[in-house]
């Protein structure tokens, strides 16, 4: 089994995928890790890891408030705050929301960051739906 000595880190893919060929775990390095790293910390509600209860950013408490420049700015902080905490490899330049779907239920989060040991600059988009599921016939 390779061992990757990536400096910008190298972790379990999520969902942890398994080989039985190989027997090894799927896993991630360098900017793929990080991408990794953002999609879970937003979709984390706090108090869903059980080492680390506070842990997540509780997007999901937000989805029917009006969507007011107000809700906006906190939703903005919101995010930052838990990358700032959770995620030491990068510094975020800019966090924007695309609302022009949000009569569809659908508010685009962008991150621009760059990653700290590198000075490379990256987009990360998480979608946020308001509603959850699909249609079930």
């Amino acid at each position: 089994m390779a061992i990757s000595k990536s400096f910008l880190g190298t972790g379990w893919g999520f969902p942890p995928t398994f080989s039985n060929k190989s027997v090894t775990v799927g896993m991630l390095s360098d900017e793929a890790d990080i991408e990794s790293s953002l999609q879970i910390l937003l979709s984390t509600r706090k108090g869903e890891r059980v080492l680390r209860p506070d842990y997540g950013c509780n997007l999901d408490e937000l989805v029917f408030e009006p969507l007011t420049t107000t809700f906006e700015t906190y939703i903005k902080d919101l995010i930052a705050t838990a990358i700032l905490y959770y995620e030491p490899r990068i510094d975020v330049n800019r966090i924007n929301l695309d609302d022009s779907g949000v009569f569809e239920g659908r508010i685009v989060i962008s991150i621009d960051y760059t990653i700290r040991s590198t000075n490379s600059r990256f987009n990360f988009v998480y979608p946020f739906y308001q509603t959850e599921g699909t249609e079930i016939k």
